[in-house]
């Protein structure tokens, strides 16, 4: 890996197309693939086009495209136009994605074309430029990737000014707690981070990474983007969700060493197949056939995503402790970090072999850690960080900036953890979520909600603080939904096959038949009321006292999440109906 000496993206593309040339750099699985040195081309190209139609420094240009490598190219191109690149993740609704590009002041949009289907109903005043071919929706020129149409010149006038401190990227959060905020991320703080990152994984030119997560969202723009351009390293990407008959072909295809997760990916394949087939097993009551088959398994999951894997990077949420503690045993190559967009995004974290249950790691080098008024006997308090990768501001935000820094610069994460004696940090919940018990307990809906979700039945589930207690929505697994569905459909085949044997005589037998119904029915809604108390009981059964459930309710459809898969708590009334969204908040 070379040394960085104007730490900006500029710099970087330049410099790994040096030294890495013809080497593959972005790929996409099945498709297309570019050498640094096409990818430093390309974006050139997109760059003088940019400043042709008058976009240079400090100018904002949303880029709304799915993970592809010419969305790097994209990318790249937005930042060697001297410009201020605004990617917008593709799972905001259109609306949503119309105000992020007004806020932003965006002048052009790059965006691929089912994209653009989606916002062209927002009647937004801009010029729109197809990610795919360069092609321009408004009559413009526009100058593509090599192979489209020529590469252009640079013109003897285009030198672009790039220092460090500029902002690099205005990242709109998703925002579990309410409004999207632009967090405005240098090319100081993207790249020190980069480096910082070191402490946890160096790697190497022959690293291949397959990309799942957003590029738009700073944990795969960072780690998942930066890093192995930097390094040299290859990234694959496919061009559809990463649904199990899209996944496991590609895994086979790229084999990579490196991947990058959110929870919930992990979690599912655990839940569903793992844990389901060790547990049928007889032998694995046997605490020492069980350690043999637990390896066992992991021997099995390693091969399920390649068999290469050196480091499997889980972040953007907390994993369940039994899903941790499985990999641990299993010796999976997984590592925890923690972090936020304003910061780049990592701030601690540490490499497999390092792992601790419960802990994402130390802070990483260069950045400092300290926990603000710290709970005596637990330690805990609110996280808060200083270093090179922490942001600018919120985008013409100077309130929400404001209140986000301590009087001494600190940055307040809104988050809840302590550090142990060894430097390590573990993360509680966050502090607008934390309830307080009768007798002061600090309670973390985010800690019950992981025991709720170990349940063979629970798919997902949300805890708030209700009337005399907490209490749990849960949504179960599809196969529980799909029982319960099936009696309802047995309830209603059966009444109408006897509705058609009856004939004429229905009308007498009206009155007996819907009582009937009615009665399979409640019978039905008392197997899942009946279902939904065992789920509490079992789960009360782990808890401490002070955090126990007191009612549970069945959630009727999957929660609302962010693109990292956390539930968006802020859309749900506190204490009432989770099932119906707070309407007030939702807008």
């Amino acid at each position: 890996m070379y040394t960085l000496e104007c730490f900006t993206l500029v710099e970087m593309v330049e410099k790994s197309s040096k030294h890495y040339g013809k080497r593959p750099a972005l790929s996409l699985v099945g498709g297309a693939s570019y050498s640094y040195s096409e990818v430093a081309e390309a974006s050139l190209a997109m760059a003088v086009s940019l400043y042709n139609q008058g976009i240079g420094r400090g100018d904002r240009v949303a880029l709304l495209a799915e993970n592809s490598p010419r969305w790097g190219i994209a990318y790249l191109g937005i930042i060697r136009a001297g410009a201020v690149a605004v990617p917008i993740l593709i799972d905001f609704p259109g609306e949503q994605i119309g105000n992020i590009i007004r806020h932003s002041g965006a002048a052009v949009v790059i965006c691929s074309e089912r994209l653009f289907q989606r916002i062209k109903a927002q009647a937004l005043p801009l010029r729109f430029l197809d990610v795919k071919d360069g092609s321009a929706r408004d009559g413009l020129t526009w100058a593509s990737l090599p192979g489209t149409h020529p590469s252009i010149a640079a013109p003897a006038q285009f030198h672009p000014s790039v220092s460090a401190d500029d902002i690099a990227m205005i990242v709109y959060t998703s925002g579990t707690t309410g409004l999207s905020k632009g967090v405005m991320l240098s090319h100081r703080n993207l790249l020190s981070n980069a480096r910082a990152c070191n402490s946890i994984i160096v790697l190497h030119r022959t690293d291949k990474l397959l990309s799942i997560l957003p590029l738009a969202h700073a944990y795969e723009f960072t780690i998942g983007f930066l890093i192995p351009f930097l390094a040299g390293s290859e990234i694959s990407y496919i061009d559809r969700p990463p649904s199990p008959t899209v996944l496991l072909p590609a895994l086979k295809a790229v084999r990579p060493t490196i991947m990058l997760s959110v929870p919930l990916v992990i979690e599912k394949i655990y839940r569903s197949n793992i844990k389901p087939s060790l547990e049928a097993m007889r032998l694995y009551a046997n605490p020492l056939i069980r350690r043999l088959l637990i390896l066992f398994a992991g021997f099995k999951l390693m091969k399920t995503f390649g068999g290469r894997i050196r480091f499997f990077g889980i972040g953007g949420a907390p994993l369940s402790s039994d899903v941790e503690t499985f990999l641990k045993q299993a010796r999976f190559p997984y590592a925890i970090g923690y972090g936020l967009t304003e910061t780049s995004p990592l701030l601690a974290g540490c490499n497999p072999r390092h792992t601790k249950v419960r802990s994402t790691g130390p802070a990483l080098k260069g950045l400092k850690l300290r926990i603000a008024e710290p709970k005596p006997g637990s330690g805990e308090g609110e996280i808060q960080a200083k270093g090179d990768s922490v942001f600018k501001g919120y985008y013409l935000d100077e309130v929400r900036t404001r209140e986000s820094f301590t009087e001494d610069g600190w940055f307040k994460t809104g988050d809840l953890g302590y550090i142990d004696a060894k430097g390590r940090l573990s993360v509680r919940g966050r502090l607008k979520t934390m309830i307080l018990g009768a007798s002061g307990e600090n309670i973390y809906p985010e800690e019950v909600e992981a025991v709720l979700n170990q349940s063979p039945y629970v798919a997902e589930s949300l805890v708030v603080e209700g009337e005399g207690g907490l209490t749990a929505f849960v949504y179960l697994k599809s196969e529980v939904l799909e029982n319960l569905e099936a009696r309802i459909q047995d309830t209603i085949e059966e009444a109408e096959s006897i509705t058609s044997k009856l004939g004429a005589a229905i009308s007498s037998a009206e009155k007996s038949m819907a009582e009937s119904i009615e009665h399979a029915l409640s019978d039905v809604e008392k197997s899942a009321v009946k279902l939904l108390e065992s789920i509490r009981k079992d789960t009360n059964e782990k808890l401490a006292s002070f955090s126990k459930i007191r009612s549970i309710r069945l959630q009727p459809d999957p929660f609302e999440k962010t693109p990292t898969q956390k539930i968006k708590r802020f859309l749900y009334a506190k204490g009432g109906n989770a099932g119906q969204k707070d309407k007030k908040d939702s807008g």
